[in-house]
C-alpha cells in the first residue's frame, strides 16, 4: 500500500534530519508529489474541452448561473470571501439555528468562494481530497459520502475513481449545483438536503468531513449521525480543529471536546492521522 503524500513527506524530512537528504532535494520531492496530487484533482474536475483548471471551473460556475461573462464570474470569485462575511454578519444570530441555515439557503457569495478556492490558485488544501481518495481505495470502499459537500468536488473526485457517491449539506443552493456538476458529467450520485432528511444508516464504507465540523451548529450530534450511516468497518475522513478566538465567517465551534468525547463512545478508533501537511484524522467504525 503506498503511503499517503503527508506520510511521504513526514519520511522524506526525516531523511533531511538525518542527512541522507538536502532541504533543497525536500523541496523540489515535495513540489513534484504536490503536482501528483494537482493532476488528479485537475484531470477530475475539467470539463469535457477544458485545459485549464481555473478557467474550466469558471465556465462551469457560468452555465449554472446563467452568465457567460467569465471576466464577470471571475470577478464574483475575487470578491466572495468580503461578500460572505457581510452576508454572515447581515444574516446570522450569535446561538441561533435558524439563522445559520438561513445564511447558507440565502448566501449569494458562497458558492463563488468555494468553487474557487478549488481552483488551487492560493491554497493547496482542497488536494486533501486526493488523500481521502487514494486512502479509500487502498481499504477497498466502494460507496462514498462527502458531509457539507459544499460545491460537491468531492463527489466529483470520487466518482471519477468509480466510486458510488452521495453529497450531503444543508445549503439547498449548494445542493443544487452539485446536482448541475454532477449531471453534465455523467454522474449519477445520491443528495441529502440535511434540512429536510436524514442520513440512511449503515451505507458507507467512507465519508468525508471536509473544513466542516467547524461550521456546524451541533457537532456531536453530527458525528453521531455519521457513525450511523458507516458501514462496520467503515472510515470517516476529517478534520476537527478549533482556534481559540476564530471570528472567520462560518466558523462556530470553540471546541471540539465533547466532540472527541462522543468519538470515544461510539468506539471511532484513529487508524491515520495527517502529521505533516493538512491536519485530518481517519477514524474507523467497530
Amino acid at each position: 500500500m503506498q503511503k499517503l503524500l503527508p506520510d511521504r513527506l513526514k519520511n522524506l524530512w526525516k531523511d533531511v534530519e538525518a542527512q541522507k537528504a538536502t532541504a533543497e532535494e525536500f523541496e523540489v520531492q515535495q513540489e513534484r508529489w504536490f503536482q501528483e496530487y494537482r493532476d488528479i484533482w485537475k484531470k477530475a474536475m475539467l470539463l469535457d474541452g477544458q485545459t485549464e483548471l481555473g478557467n474550466s471551473l469558471l465556465v462551469e460556475l457560468g452555465k449554472h448561473v446563467g452568465c457567460d461573462d467569465l471576466v464577470e464570474v471571475r470577478r464574483r470569485c475575487a470578491e466572495a470571501s468580503k461578500g460572505v462575511a457581510s452576508e454572515w454578519q447581515e444574516i446570522v444570530k450569535p446561538g441561533d439555528r435558524e439563522s445559520v441555515e438561513r445564511f447558507y439557503n440565502q448566501s449569494v457569495a458562497e458558492i463563488y468562494g468555494l468553487l474557487w478556492w478549488h481552483a488551487l490558485e492560493d491554497d493547496h488544501s482542497p488536494l486533501a481530497y486526493v488523500a481521502a481518495v487514494e486512502f479509500a481505495k487502498d481499504h477497498g470502499c466502494k460507496s462514498y459520502l462527502d458531509f457539507g459537500s459544499g460545491v460537491g468536488s468531492g463527489a466529483v473526485l470520487f466518482a471519477r475513481h468509480g466510486f458510488e457517491v452521495a453529497c450531503a449539506d444543508i445549503s439547498t443552493p449548494l445542493l443544487d449545483f452539485c446536482r448541475f456538476r454532477q449531471s453534465i458529467r455523467g454522474i449519477q450520485g445520491q443528495f441529502f438536503d440535511l434540512k429536510r432528511t436524514g442520513l440512511p444508516r449503515e451505507t458507507y464504507d467512507m465519508i468525508t468531513a471536509m473544513d466542516v465540523f467547524e461550521h456546524l451548529f451541533d457537532p456531536v450530534t453530527a458525528i453521531t449521525q455519521l457513525w450511523e450511516s458507516l458501514k462496520p468497518g467503515g472510515f470517516i475522513y476529517g478534520r476537527f480543529h478549533a482556534e481559540e478566538g476564530d471570528e472567520r465567517a462560518g466558523h462556530i465551534v470553540s471546541t471540539f471536546a465533547p466532540t472527541f468525547e462522543r468519538m470515544r463512545e461510539l468506539k471511532l478508533v484513529e487508524v491515520w492521522r495527517d502529521e505533516w501537511v493538512w491536519g485530518h484524522v481517519v477514524l474507523q467504525k467497530h
